[in-house]
């Protein structure tokens, strides 16, 4: 297997994400990645017509097996859930949430 990921792209992933990994699990996550690269290259390999419809569950829609877009209709929540009164702070009929502070890591 050709490793793609190798240990300084997958350092520089980690940090991105901000993950803390032991090495244990870092060598284990890189290997799945890598892992996970070759099963794509092997399904890039597949031979496909190009002519082919693209779908998202193998089969094509059309007019005559859809039902076609809907009008946009407006639809006010129904009853009110009367949320303000649970709310911590409220204004114009908006729940004021409080800032969250953030913190470097």
């Amino acid at each position: 297997m050709k490793e793609e990921i190798n240990s300084q792209v997958f350092d520089h992933l980690v940090s991105l994400a901000a993950l803390k990994l032991t090495s244990q699990e870092a060598e284990y996550l890189r290997g799945q990645m890598n892992q996970q690269l070759q099963v794509i290259h092997e399904m890039e390999q597949i031979p496909i017509e190009e002519e082919l419809e693209i779908s998202s569950h193998g089969v094509a829609l059309t007019p005559a097996n859809s039902s076609g877009l809907r009008e946009d209709e407006i639809d006010p929540l129904k009853p009110k859930l009367n949320l303000e009164k649970i709310a911590p702070d409220v204004k114009d009929n908006f729940i004021i949430v409080p800032e969250i502070p953030h913190h470097k890591i």
